[in-house]
């Protein structure tokens, strides 16, 4: 099963919905202690989940999902992805939505909550994958 290795620190950035890695951490796809992983560092921006305002009641924008998400919002942005060989490769939207969806399931969301939230982003992250392109 895949893996987190460390509980992160986030920090609000003044006057916006943003906030700022303080201590970052890393997620190893796939399995435990994989060489394929994505390294979130100090200093990376993140809104956490970007839910409309009108479903926060259902799916704040924050919970259990946040690494999983704040890890969604860095491979969207152009974040990469670390590899045993020495190249560091993006990733496509699809694959970004698919780690999204196990990070997820390692943090323990629940199906209910979790399958939703990887079909919104399916459906809807072309919006944000092209705007940060």
């Amino acid at each position: 099963m895949s893996s987190f290795t460390s509980e992160p620190w986030f920090e609000p950035k003044a006057n916006s919905k943003v906030w700022i890695v303080r201590r970052g951490f890393t997620y190893h796809i796939g399995t435990k202690c994989s060489q394929n992983k994505i390294v979130i560092r100090k200093g990376f921006e993140t809104d956490f989940a970007s839910v409309p305002r009108i479903f926060w009641s259902l799916i704040p924008p924050w919970g259990r999902y946040g690494k999983a998400a704040v890890l969604h919002d860095y491979l969207y942005q152009g974040g990469l992805i670390e590899g045993w060989i020495p190249v560091k490769m993006t990733c496509k939207r699809k694959q970004a939505d698919q780690i999204f969806l196990e990070a997820m399931g390692v943090l323990g969301v629940r199906m209910w909550r979790k399958y939703p939230m990887y079909w919104a982003v399916r459906a809807f992250g072309f919006l944000a994958w092209r705007a940060k392109r």
